[in-house]
């Protein structure tokens, strides 16, 4: 699988741009704020329904205009695949594939296997446990489209009972009846998914352990720790037990929606106890766990998005990039660099047919 062609129409500060590609490298250098990310970005839209960057999707159209377009071209089992990603002020977000609309963007989830190494990852070290789940449930969603449905239909039920504590809350009353059948509702999603996300932490673990021993030569000991309440109890029994509580917040306190992921050095929180250098080296090591994740599960290899990351990395990080690149690890990557002269000299160590376009 490989991106052939792209363009974009008013997306972000691109007017009008297209690229082609033929390289198993492509590469897009130039300095900062000329729109080397949002290439990048715009073949991740393309893959997930949506930026990697920015959370609201109408900032994503070119200051001063009313749409974005972004339009492309992929080689998929030796068919050819038409996307196109486009926005209107005002109205829906519209994806298409081969000229047909999709009704749900959960239906295309999975359909572009993508991963993407870029320096805004350390969210995942910095923000709250919301940051990380999602982490987790992009990459099982890519894989288990029904895993997806159950977490959209446990947050919906979540929502309505969230609303109907508040109802009770303004009106003085209290209807245990009806609540109890969100309850059992949010119970039966959560196992599922609950489930889910324990079976996919046990085979994460060890794949991640050991690129973080390649990145690091072994030097040292980190862990991946899945937190949820449901080790605790089934979630009808804490929903249940902590109901004063959720009446007096007007929210749901317990349940799947409040899992975390903790990452740790030593057995320590890394975000605390973790220098700069053991950071980068965790989050590296934690997006190719991603990667080969993904690639094993699928029998696919992923599209590999790196952004600017090699003026973050040392000459020991790039080596075990470049062997990864040389072992044929990688599918099609994408590369994004302020200097011209370090990622030719980079990409010319990997021995592999490359692009480089300068923005």
């Amino acid at each position: 699988m490989y991106l052939k062609k792209i363009s974009l129409f008013n997306y972000k500060n691109f007017s009008e741009a297209s690229f082609e590609f033929d390289g198993k490298i492509i590469c897009f250098v130039g300095k900062n704020g000329i729109g080397k990310t949002n290439v990048l970005d715009a073949i991740y839209h393309l893959s997930y329904g949506k930026s990697y960057f920015n959370p609201l999707a109408v900032q994503n159209i070119k200051h001063g205009e009313e749409f974005f377009v972004i339009d492309a071209e992929f080689i998929k089992n030796e068919r050819i695949e038409q996307l196109v990603c486009s926005l209107k002020k005002g109205q829906k977000k519209v994806l298409k594939r081969n000229g047909k609309a999709y009704d749900k963007f959960s239906d295309h989830i999975g359909f572009i296997p993508l991963v993407i190494i870029s320096p805004a990852d350390r969210d995942l070290i910095i923000e709250g446990s919301e940051t990380r789940r999602k982490f987790i449930d992009s990459i099982i969603s890519q894989l288990d489209s029904h895993y997806l449905q159950q977490l959209i239909q446990y947050q919906k039920v979540m929502s309505q009972r969230n609303a109907l504590l508040k109802y009770f809350a303004l009106n003085h009353v209290f209807d245990n009846d009806t609540l109890s059948i969100y309850n059992e509702q949010l119970n039966d999603f959560g196992k599922y998914i609950f489930e889910k996300r324990k079976e996919f932490i046990a085979e994460f673990i060890p794949i991640f352990n050991a690129h973080h021993h390649a990145i690091t030569d072994s030097q040292e000991s980190v862990q991946l720790v899945y937190e949820s309440h449901l080790f605790e109890n089934d979630l009808l029994t804490l929903l249940q037990q902590n109901i004063n509580k959720d009446r007096a917040l007007h929210y749901t306190s317990m349940g799947i929606h409040k899992d975390d992921l903790s990452f740790e050095i030593d057995n320590h929180p890394i975000k605390k106890f973790g220098s700069q250098g053991q950071q980068k080296s965790f989050l590296i090591a934690l997006k190719l766990a991603q990667f080969e994740f993904l690639k094993k599960q699928s029998g696919v290899k992923p599209i590999l998005l790196f952004d600017d990351i090699f003026d973050k990395l040392d000459e020991t990080r790039v080596a075990k990039i470049v062997e990864m690149v040389n072992s044929d690890t990688f599918g099609q990557l994408f590369i994004s660099d302020t200097h011209p002269e370090r990622t030719e000299a980079i990409v010319k160590l990997t021995h592999q047919s490359y692009k480089i376009f300068n923005l």
